[in-house]
Formats: structure tokens, C-alpha cells, sequence
């Protein structure tokens, strides 16, 4: 099986797409399911390195590698990132709103990760025509439920988040393995 292409997305890639991102590339190797993870947001001031909150609410989650983000420095979200990506998870409704918007040809592959970790049947990214049958680009935006920000709150928002995020990614992570 070739590698599946995920974008992780939220505003500023700085917190809740990095950790996304760094869980999905973990359980990619635990479950030996191929992903190839890009991180990105939507509104990016580019080059940032992660804050050391979200350092450490990776660290809260003890099964993590932290050299998982190491090298991250925030992106904003390309016409090659839409282009290239088999699923783009979002992390609230404005994200998909935005992809809708800015990068409609992608409608069809993203959806926020509740959404997905929910609802994605493990046929689903067996092939393009299983995920276009999930009819993502007709779902409310608004419906589909969101991970919270913890930008601008003390530790335990980000852990909370972290753990929220760690949770939907393994169940996410858990259909991918059946494919």
C-alpha cells in the first residue's frame, strides 16, 4: 500500500495541527500504516518553532516521541499542500470553511478530525471514489465538531487538548489500519 497523504490543519499551525501531526506520524509507525504528514495553517506567521506549552502537552502523552516535532516550523497551508493531499483533517469549522473557500478542489477530502475519527470507514481511503462517497464537501461545516484552541491558556488547556487530539487520532488511526 502507498503512503496515504494527511495535511493536519489548523490556524496557526503552532499547536493543535503539530500535535495532530506528531500522534498521526507515532501511530503511522506503531500500527505500520504509511502516512506522509504535513502540518499547515490557515492564517501562519511562516518559521515559527513550537512554543514550549505544546512541548510539553506532547510530553503528557507518554507513548510520544518528541523528536516527532523537533524540526517543526509553522506553514501556511499551499496550493501544492491541497494539490498533493489525500485527506486534509481540520481541526475546527473555519478551517474547512477556508479550504472550501481558498482551495475549493480539496472540498472533497477534508473534514475536521472528529468528523473523521467518527465517522471514516476504513474503505474510505481505499480510493479516491470510497472518499468522494463520503460526500465531505456537502457536510455542514458546523456539524462536524471541533478541538478547541488553547492558544493564549495556561498548561493544562494544552494537555487537554493534546489528550482530546491523541484520542480521535488513534481512533482515526484505528480505520486507517483496517484499509
Amino acid at each position: 500500500m502507498s503512503s496515504l497523504k494527511i495535511v493536519t490543519l489548523c490556524t496557526g499551525n503552532a499547536a493543535r495541527s503539530v500535535m495532530a501531526g506528531a500522534m498521526l506520524r507515532h501511530l503511522s509507525t506503531e500500527l505500520d500504516v504509511p502516512l506522509e504528514i504535513t502540518t499547515a495553517g490557515t492564517l501562519v506567521v511562516e518559521g515559527q518553532p513550537l512554543s514550549p506549552r505544546v512541548r510539553q502537552a506532547l510530553r503528557s502523552i507518554s507513548e510520544l516521541d518528541p523528536s516527532l516535532t523537533s524540526e517543526h516550523r509553522s506553514h501556511q497551508l499551499t496550493e501544492d499542500d491541497c494539490r498533493s493531499a489525500d485527506l486534509i483533517i481540520a481541526m475546527e469549522a473555519s478551517h474547512v470553511a477556508y479550504v472550501r473557500r481558498r482551495h475549493g478542489e480539496a472540498s472533497s477530502r477534508t473534514a475536521t478530525l472528529p468528523l473523521l475519527a467518527s465517522e471514516l470507514p476504513p474503505l474510505a481511503l481505499r480510493s479516491p471514489e470510497h472518499l468522494a462517497a463520503l460526500s465531505l464537501a456537502l457536510r455542514a461545516p458546523a456539524s462536524e465538531g471541533e478541538i478547541k484552541d488553547p492558544a493564549g491558556a495556561e498548561q493544562p488547556a494544552y494537555d487537554e487538548c493534546a489528550r482530546e487530539i491523541w484520542n480521535l487520532c488513534q481512533q482515526l488511526t484505528g480505520a486507517l489500519s483496517e484499509v
